[in-house]
C-alpha cells in the first residue's frame, strides 16, 4: 500500500475524509457524530483506535460536529488554523496543533501535508494537499473561486478530492432563497460545476487516477450533469470519474 482514500461522507449534512499511508491514518474534517463516523469507519474495516490524527479545514457544523468528541474518545490530536479554532466550540480536546497556511510543508510519519489558504464564509479556511512518496493527493472543497494559489498548489496531483457543489441554473431556480443562493454561488462559497471544470482545465488531468467529485448539493445538483459536463471537455477523464455520496462511504482509491 503507499497513499489511499476514501470518503466517509461528503454534502452538506457532513463531511469527513480519510487519508492513510503505511504508518499514518488521518481524518480530514470530522462532520458527522462520532458514533456515525464510528460506524462510517467500520465499513471501510477501520479501527478508530487506530487514527493518527484529525486535520480540520473550517469551522462550520459539517466539517467540526463530531471533532471532539472523538478526540476526547481516542485521544487524537487534532490540527487547525487558529481561526478555526476560535470561531466555534469543540470541548477539551487532548492536544491541539495550530496550522499556519503560509508556512510551508508539515511532516507525520511518511506523509507531507500542505495546508494552503482558500476564500470561503470561514474564519481562517484552509484545504491540503497530501503526499506520500511519489503520489500526491489533492482536496478542495468549500470554495468560493479558484485563486491562482489554489491552482499552484494542485499542479501535481496524481489524484484529486473536488468540490461541485452547484450547477447555477439549478442553484438560481431552485429552492433556496435569494441570501442563500448568493451566498453558496458568491466569492467566498461554493465552487459550481462550471468552476471545477474550469479548475480542471487549467490542471494537468490526463494524469489523474482519480476524480472524486464531492460536496455535490442534494438540491441543487446532478450527478448526471456533473459528469456530462466532464464528458464534454474531457472525455477520458469520465473513467476516472467517482461520486463522494452523503450517506455512505466510497471504497478505498488508491495512488499506485
Amino acid at each position: 500500500m503507499s497513499l489511499r482514500f476514501a470518503s466517509l461522507g461528503s454534502g452538506s449534512r457532513g463531511n469527513a475524509l480519510l487519508v492513510e499511508t503505511p504508518h499514518v491514518r488521518i481524518l480530514i474534517d470530522c462532520g458527522f457524530p462520532a458514533r456515525e463516523i464510528e460506524a462510517r469507519l467500520n465499513q471501510l474495516s477501520v479501527d478508530p483506535h487506530t487514527l493518527s490524527g484529525i486535520y480540520v479545514t473550517h469551522e462550520h457544523g459539517d466539517h467540526i460536529r463530531g471533532v471532539g468528541a472523538l478526540a476526547r474518545r481516542y485521544a487524537l490530536p487534532v490540527w487547525m488554523t487558529a481561526g478555526t479554532y476560535r470561531a466555534a466550540r469543540y470541548g477539551e480536546l487532548p492536544m491541539l496543533h495550530r496550522i499556519d497556511c503560509h508556512a510551508g510543508w508539515l511532516t507525520l510519519a511518511d506523509l507531507r501535508i500542505l495546508p494552503f489558504p482558500v476564500p470561503h464564509d470561514a474564519r481562517e479556511p484552509c484545504q491540503f494537499l497530501f503526499q506520500q512518496g511519489e503520489h500526491c493527493l489533492g482536496v478542495l472543497t468549500d470554495t468560493g473561486h479558484i485563486t491562482p494559489h489554489i491552482q499552484s498548489c494542485l499542479q501535481d496531483c496524481d489524484s484529486l478530492l473536488l468540490e461541485f457543489n452547484h450547477d447555477r441554473g439549478m442553484l438560481a431556480a431552485g429552492p433556496y432563497p435569494p441570501s442563500l443562493q448568493a451566498r453558496v454561488g458568491g466569492a467566498q462559497g461554493h465552487l459550481s460545476n462550471d468552476q471545477a471544470l474550469e479548475l480542471l482545465l487549467r490542471l494537468p488531468h490526463e494524469r489523474f487516477q482519480h476524480l472524486l467529485a464531492s460536496h455535490v448539493s442534494e438540491k441543487n445538483n446532478q450527478m448526471p450533469l456533473i459528469e456530462a459536463s466532464i464528458k464534454a471537455v474531457a472525455p477520458s477523464l469520465v473513467q476516472r470519474l467517482y461520486f463522494a455520496a452523503q450517506d455512505q462511504p466510497t471504497p478505498w482509491f488508491e495512488l499506485a
